[in-house]
């Protein structure tokens, strides 16, 4: 059945259909609704200042995991113009003893939640369960920040897989976590993220040694990261999920970039990527279904091939992760069974990586699909994070990449 029949029931059952694939796509697995931001997320722009992570508001937060302590931070960082900009997020903080130099730094960076203003992580009443490794983390020792990325929490758009704004809001979260007094960090630092967040931690890692040569990169992680976004958007056009991450595209890089809807898109379906824009993970499904929305979502809501329609083309290619060194070794984790990003897509990646010098530890996850990708691989990740941080010498996959269990070793 497709989305958005014109039968009251029709709609109702595609839109369930598509919440729960939505579910399968980000690993939101509640269907808490986040907040609406409030006055913290709001400030003056004359009144963003200081260098790139500088904290502009903060406060202590309730909830937090056992022997810790959480503050919401609203720290400054840089828009696409080079523009100072407020982003808010996260930093955890352990009890314990402070090693000389200070904690160390892991930055989660978090797949998708929506694009709207309210679907910042931390808006939703579970924000501690949603950062994968959280326990193990803390229990190293280790501070950990949680950026919402620009335009979530605080006003404007977000800048949906748009990778040099998302790995500046990861690189200043390390800033602001070093910033805030009661978390005692150094600049030693790793990142680590899953999906969308994937993309956010590997740009940042690209980013690092010239937008923030303050911080010592120390390794970047990624779960099932997005890397090819034009092979990504081809792969998922054609499933639910995969439509609603190509209307937020769609509708932020309309706004982000002023790139034209006309070429790519049906107007029979503006109204539905608006109202799907406007919403977030948890919400999306009950929110369509109570306005009965008869826009349908299929697969000629597009015109022709939106990787191969200029700017779009560009700006794909534009916000792809490959070819350029990452900063530092990497850590991949792919499913098997992944239908959001191919297992073919990450393995290519990686190889790719190689070509560059950078040294690869891959992970397959057989077995797994996109939704579980980041907690099935956690408690691995950290462990190689940890090694990273005590300037242990990194494993190295690279000789002889695994290919994925369909794929015939090249020898």
């Amino acid at each position: 059945m497709a989305i958005g029949e014109t039968a009251s029931r029709g709609v109702r059952v595609a839109t369930a259909s598509l919440a729960a694939t939505l579910l399968a796509i980000t690993g939101c697995t509640t269907a808490l609704e986040p907040m609406e931001p409030g006055s913290f997320y709001r400030i003056a722009a004359d009144r963003i200042g200081g260098a790139p992570g500088t904290i502009l508001r903060s406060e202590q937060m309730a909830g937090a995991p056992a022997g810790t302590s959480a503050y919401r931070v609203l720290y400054r960082s840089t828009g696409l113009k080079d523009e100072p900009i407020a982003v808010s997020g996260i930093v955890v903080v352990p009890e314990g003893v402070v090693p000389d130099g200070g904690r160390p730094v892991i930055a989660w960076a978090h797949p998708t939640t929506g694009v709207a203003n309210r679907c910042a992580p931390t808006l939703t009443p579970n924000v501690f369960k949603q950062i994968q490794g959280l326990p193990e983390m803390l229990a190293l020792g280790y501070v950990v920040a949680a950026t919402d990325y620009p335009g979530l929490g605080t006003p404007g758009t977000h800048p949906y897989l748009v990778g040099v704004s998302e790995g500046r809001a990861v690189l200043d979260s390390v800033r602001a976590a070093r910033n805030l007094a009661e978390a005692q960090a150094s600049g030693t630092f790793a990142v680590w993220g899953h999906s969308q967040g994937g993309q956010a931690s590997l740009y940042a890692g690209q980013l690092a040694r010239t937008y923030a040569p303050d911080l010592k990169l120390a390794g970047v992680a990624a779960a099932a990261p997005a890397t090819d976004l034009a092979q990504l958007l081809r792969d998922d056009i054609g499933t639910k999920g995969g439509k609603v991450l190509t209307a937020y595209a769609l509708w932020s890089w309309n706004r982000v970039y002023d790139a034209p809807l006309g070429p790519v898109l049906d107007p029979a379906a503006k109204p539905t990527v608006d109202a799907i824009s406007a919403d977030c993970i948890e919400n999306l499904g009950e929110d369509l279904a109570v306005a009965r929305l008869e826009s349908r979502i299929n697969t000629n809501f597009l015109h022709g091939d939106v990787t191969e329609i200029e700017p779009w083309k560009t700006l794909l290619a534009q916000n792809a992760t490959g070819g350029a060194p990452a900063g530092a070794p990497v850590f991949l984790a792919q499913g098997t069974a992944d239908e959001t990003v191919r297992p073919q897509v990450t393995f290519q990646f990686a190889k790719s990586l190689c070509e560059t010098g950078t040294p690869v530890r891959f992970d397959w996850l057989p077995g797994v699909n996109h939704d579980r990708a980041a907690a099935v691989s956690a408690p691995t990740a950290v462990e190689w994070m940890q090694g990273r941080i005590q300037g242990l010498a990194a494993p190295n996959d690279c000789r002889r990449l695994p290919p994925p269990p369909n794929v015939a070793s090249s020898g």
